[in-house]
């Protein structure tokens, strides 16, 4: 069996930054184990894999190289630009039906797309005693200034330079006491300048040491900021070292991210 492949970086200008997701496009659904070995043998943050219902029109699954995931932001970037630009397609925009509800994605302005995720609230969380200086510790920076809870765990600095100075450690029994799989950390307002806010990502138990950029945890940190500055449109940027900047709109229950999208390869797997 020969299935067609395309290495996308998305939120990215050009090759080389952003986060590089694969897209597989099928005919129908492939045994589970098959498409998560084939994700696991790409080895990137996320593949997904899409399977036309209609025009314009798909259902969607993402895969990290040891699981599948319910949500994931960059994938559905590189696979609306895959299907825009690489499929047969009759308008600007593709829906994609998937576990976290339909997802959108549009051609915006100049060369970037437009793409719409749930909106993901987060409470503050009040940690156990010892909880965040820990969590500093194994990150090799200060205890967090504050932390929050949604989808994922939330760290707040108030310098955006610890953000930057931050390496990963072994956090496995910290997350698991939350029974969270994915820590966000993130510093905003001026400290982040000539951004709104800036962040990172991590996810090590799902094969994703530091995802480069992460649409998901914008879900969670656009409205976040938004409600802190008291702003609806922000520009974010994921400190990664591969980096990616954001348009992130809050529309309340959902969010709008906005970004380019870079072509790396064309290929073909064989199976």
């Amino acid at each position: 069996m020969k299935l067609k492949l395309w290495q996308v970086d998305a939120f990215a200008e050009g090759p080389f930054a952003g986060n590089p997701a694969a897209v597989v496009p099928l005919e129908s659904w492939l045994p589970d184990a098959t498409m998560q070995a084939i994700a696991n043998e790409n080895n990137l943050s996320e593949t997904a894999f899409f399977v036309r219902r209609g025009s314009d029109h798909y259902d969607l699954r993402w895969f990290t190289p040891v699981t599948e995931v319910n949500l994931c932001g960059h994938a559905t970037l590189a696979s609306g630009w895959v299907a825009l630009n690489e499929l047969p397609s009759s308008s600007k925009l593709v829906r994609f039906e998937t576990k976290s509800g339909q997802l959108t994605v549009e051609r915006d302005t100049g060369n970037y797309l437009r793409m719409v995720l749930p909106s993901d609230r987060t409470t503050p969380f009040a940690a156990p005693a010892g909880y965040g200086a820990e969590l500093g510790q194994r990150l090799g920076v200060a205890a967090p200034d504050e932390l929050h809870i949604g989808r994922y765990l939330l760290a707040v600095w108030r310098d955006a330079g610890t953000i930057r100075a931050i390496k990963l450690g072994d956090i496995s029994v910290l997350m698991s006491k939350v029974e969270k799989w994915g820590l966000i950390v993130s510093a905003g307002g001026a400290a982040a300048a000539p951004y709104d806010f800036i962040s990172r990502f991590f996810a090590p138990s799902h094969g994703v040491p530091e995802d480069p950029v992460c649409g998901s945890a914008h879900s969670a940190l656009t409205p976040f900021w938004g409600a802190r500055l008291g702003k609806r449109q922000m520009r974010a940027y994921q400190a990664s070292a591969r980096g990616g900047e954001l348009l992130c709109t809050d529309e309340g229950d959902r969010v709008i991210l906005s970004g380019p999208c870079a072509l790396y390869l064309r290929g073909e797997i064989e199976i």
